[in-house]
């Protein structure tokens, strides 16, 4: 069955209708603005700062409005009848997806804004952040998949934001708790191990970019299965 866009439009301006009436939903959008504000006033704000605002526009724009999306039409039980309708499951989690990557995308560019965070590798720290986008996306379909409501979805992605998002808030700590190393490997921290790259090599960027890919497919995977699933259930 090949890629329909009229089915894929379809789904899309849906969810962006459901949204805009979901106050409780789309209100988490403006605080990533809010931390952009806060810190944003600072004399110099260090890397680790600017890091720490993307990552927290990922995790609770992009990780938790996905979930949200996802969690909303289990809990309305309208998911069973697009799952049965003739949307493959590409055009379905397109089209559910663009949405919430669309909007991550705007929010964390104000905030990078706010921020006054220009850093010298844009292209790199670009790519960077919209590949760790497709993980929080694919995080957040997954966590939608496997709740039963918005507020269970609540609960579910508060670990998520505090792991994935704060990463580099809690990698301080790690000589002092070194289970907390595992940190290292996150999409947050490789951001800003892209960031902190300077007059770089293509060698230099390949590490960071393959754990946040391998980040991506563990996702996706989570996501496929766990969208079968629920189509046999």
């Amino acid at each position: 069955m090949t890629f329909s866009v009229k089915r894929f439009m379809a789904i899309f301006q849906k969810d962006l209708k459901d949204l805009y009436r979901n106050m409780y939903v789309s209100s988490t959008i403006i605080l990533p603005l809010v931390f952009a504000l806060i810190y944003g006033r600072m004399d110099v704000v260090p890397l680790e700062i600017h890091i720490f605002i993307i990552s927290i526009s990922l995790s609770m724009v992009g990780a938790f409005l996905q979930c949200a999306i996802i969690a909303e039409e289990k809990e309305k039980n309208t998911l069973r009848g697009l799952m049965l309708s003739p949307a493959t499951i590409t055009e379905i989690l397109a089209g559910k997806s663009t949405v919430t990557l669309v909007i991550t995308l705007v929010i964390t560019y104000i905030s990078m804004l706010i921020s006054g965070f220009s850093p010298s590798n844009l292209i790199p720290v670009a790519l960077g952040v919209v590949l760790a986008l497709v993980f929080f996306i694919t995080l957040g379909t997954w966590l939608g998949l496997i709740t039963r409501s918005v507020l269970e979805a609540s609960i579910y992605i508060l670990p998520v934001m505090f792991i994935f998002g704060m990463a580099n808030m809690f990698i301080g700590f790690a000589e002092e708790y070194p289970f907390l190393k595992v940190l290292e490997y996150t999409p947050a921290i490789q951001l800003f191990e892209i960031a902190n790259i300077t007059d770089g090599t293509f060698a230099d960027y390949l590490l960071p970019f393959a754990i946040i890919g391998a980040w991506v497919v563990v996702g996706a995977v989570l996501t496929v299965l766990s969208f079968k699933k629920r189509m046999m259930d």
